[in-house]
């Protein structure tokens, strides 16, 4: 494994001061450890056809799609007042593929009889289970702009480098080059899309805007999709909208759990994940070329296609 980590191909982001090393593996950039993580999930797991996995490039809307999904599928055993969510981080309850061992996934169905898988990898290098057993795959993805700026911050806050150490034009420039989590983006996203065109009944695409701007349509797509569909008795005594409620920023990122630690072993404390969540932010950190620049980047990758990301 190490040999092989060695002989992939480096990029060291300028903007991180020499901290953050990256490694191609099969056409995309993520971390050391990540990319062994990877390795080893293709290598070894087992996906059944019950499994559903979370999936989405870092910094999309990841851990607002685990809180909503776990909530949604254990809201039989617990409500808002006895949640998991309310003590444990959703990452832990919900965890990375290519960041766990196998055991904690079995052990997780075990003990809440949750299907419930995350990972960041690109859709071409899932471990070839997940496309055998036929399991679900829900996908989430987002406005390039806003991407670029949380992965920018996520990372920064990572290695304790303020914005001063960290030219944010150098990130920029980076992502524009494909270097960036799991990036290209734009792969990223057009092979989970591609899939979805192929195999739309095992396939759910949600929009990270979409799911801010109608929140209970698409939580309740979200629900029918995985198979727990909310009753009419539910709708009417508010469930929904108490899941969307309890699973939204303002409350999720006053959590005791959300404010303090980080997951065993992990370089990000549970707070980089609750930054802002707001749409748009971009605005205040891309001038008027970076737009024009990325604009014309993501014209060029999805001509064509049905997406929009701008």
């Amino acid at each position: 494994m190490e040999e092989m980590i060695k002989a992939l191909p480096q990029h060291t982001n300028s903007w991180s001061k020499g901290k953050m090393i990256m490694y191609k593996y099969q056409d995309f950039w993520s971390i050391k450890h990540l990319i062994e993580g990877a390795i080893l999930a293709q290598q070894s797991f087992k996906a059944e056809p019950s499994d559903v996995f979370l999936c989405s490039a870092p910094k999309t809307g990841t851990t607002w799609l685990k809180s909503l999904s776990f909530a949604i599928l254990t809201r039989e055993k617990f409500d808002e007042s006895t949640t998991p969510l309310l003590t444990k981080f959703a990452h832990e309850c919900v965890p990375l593929l290519e960041n766990s061992h196998v055991v904690e996934h079995e052990n997780i169905r075990k003990n809440l009889s949750l299907p419930l898988i995350s990972t960041h990898l690109p859709y071409a290098s899932l471990p070839e289970s997940v496309i055998s057993s036929n399991c679900k795959i829900v996908y989430i993805y987002r406005n390039i702009k806003d991407v670029i700026v949380s992965q920018y911050h996520f990372g920064r806050e990572a290695l304790k480098l303020s914005m001063e150490d960290a030219p944010f034009e150098e990130a920029f420039n980076d992502f524009c080059k494909g270097v960036s989590g799991y990036g290209p983006y734009w792969d990223h996203v057009l092979g989970y899309w591609k899939a979805s065109l192929e195999r739309p009944e095992k396939i759910l695409l949600l929009k990270y805007e979409d799911l801010k701007s109608e929140p209970k349509s698409n939580v309740k797509r979200l629900a029918d999709f995985i198979g727990s569909p909310f009753s009419v008795d539910e709708e009417k005594a508010g469930v929904v909208d108490n899941i969307i409620k309890f699973c939204g920023f303002e409350n999720m990122s006053k959590l005791e759990v959300n404010k303090t630690g980080k997951i065993n072993g992990s370089l990000f404390e549970n707070r980089f994940y609750y930054r802002k969540g707001k749409v748009g932010d971009w605005m205040n950190y891309l001038t008027n070329e970076m737009k024009e620049k990325i604009d014309k980047l993501t014209d060029e990758k999805f001509d064509g296609t049905s997406l929009l990301l701008k």
